[in-house]
């Protein structure tokens, strides 16, 4: 019969959590690392912004959209407070 250890100690591993502080101060995000940010999907995202409930993005060229750095910053430090 195999013995269990049942005084091993689980391991905690730190998940880094994304906070403004990892972000630059100035420049763009694209949606994968904008989702990176915040607590909701890609639909919700776009939901959002067509609400303008969430900063709208930037067209750059046909094929890239970003979002500015200071505008998401913005608005994380505008969430919770009324």
């Amino acid at each position: 019969m195999r013995q269990v250890n049942h005084t091993a100690k689980l391991a905690v591993t730190a998940i880094p959590f994304p906070n403004s502080l990892d972000m630059p101060t100035t420049g763009f995000h694209r949606q994968v690392q904008v989702l990176k940010l915040v607590p909701f999907s890609k639909s919700t995202l776009w939901r959002r912004v067509k609400e303008g409930t969430f900063p709208k993005p930037l067209k750059l060229s046909d094929r890239v959209t970003v979002w500015r750095v200071e505008d998401i910053k913005l608005w994380i430090d505008q969430q919770g407070s009324s």
